[in-house]
């Protein structure tokens, strides 16, 4: 029964929404399920001296995995989950591949075990299985797999409003599907929600995490026509500011264009005086 309701809730979570949207549904979920969700806290900083263990077993604070212009990609889930997480990770795999930009050399990915009760040998098996699959250089350097205390853990998932309830006697537990982009200070600046994740909406979340600080000049005036869209949870148009570069291509063509026909008009006097010298 309990497998039952968690599989019914992990179909619910490929289409999760902020917590407030979810609670305009009618239906309540099952006893196991509520309190479930994200509770978006855009604009605060995750508590960076959180200490976790690495694959490796060291022991380190958040704060030390993160780089100067480097935003985070953070991956709340447990290894031993039986299904949801390994959809996720999966999601985040795919479009780690799909990007441009390599983790290591341009952004991090953390993932994290929101189980105490898992530890590092665990996440090393992780590491090892995913970074294998990432066909991205120094992928291994930028890509972290941590354990640590329930007191660390919940320092975290509440940061970041990631509601999770631990279901008794089965070692397992009930939590959506979410990635959190945070930027190079700690911030958290955008929630990805699902097991799937767009290439342009992640890299436009890197973007916006960073502050504009990676990605080449394409990437700024690409981002400049396009803002996040809560209700859809994506980037969409911006018309206005299209419009802007619209505008503003147009006066350069034409300033190109009358450019040229001054010059030929002024090459067209300056033979005519020849001539009639």
């Amino acid at each position: 029964m309990i497998r039952t309701a968690l599989f019914i809730f992990s179909c619910f979570a490929v289409l999760t929404v902020p917590l407030h949207t979810q609670a305009q549904l009618n239906q309540a979920p099952p006893e196991d399920l509520q309190g479930v969700g994200i509770e978006e806290h855009l604009g605060d900083t995750i508590p960076l001296n959180a200490i976790f263990a690495t694959s490796s077993g060291d022991s380190v604070t958040l704060g030390d995995l993160f780089e100067e212009g480097k935003p985070v990609i953070l991956n709340p889930l447990y290894y031993d989950c039986p299904m949801l997480c390994g959809l996720v990770i999966d999601g985040v795999l795919d479009v780690a591949n799909e990007l441009a930009w390599a983790p290591g050399t341009d952004y991090i990915i953390i993932s994290f075990s929101i189980d105490p009760s898992e530890d590092y040998t665990l996440a090393r098996e992780y590491k090892s299985r995913y970074i294998s699959k990432l066909n991205k250089p120094n992928a291994e350097e930028g890509w972290y797999f941590l354990t640590g205390k329930k007191s660390e853990i919940k320092k975290v998932i509440d940061a970041v409003g990631f509601q999770v309830n631990e279901i008794q006697g089965t070692g397992e537990f009930a939590h959506s599907a979410a990635i959190i982009m945070l930027s190079p200070e700690g911030l958290i600046t955008r929630y990805l929600y699902g097991i799937q994740y767009d290439e342009f909406d992640t890299r436009s979340a890197l973007f916006e995490s960073a502050d504009g600080k990676i990605g080449n000049t394409l990437t700024k005036v690409l981002m400049y026509c396009f803002q996040y869209d809560p209700n859809s949870n994506s980037y969409v148009p911006v018309a206005m500011n299209i419009m802007k570069l619209g505008g503003l291509a147009t006066l350069i063509i034409l300033g190109i264009f009358l450019g040229i026909l001054w010059r030929r008009e002024r090459g067209k006097k300056i033979t005519s005086k020849i001539d009639f010298q």
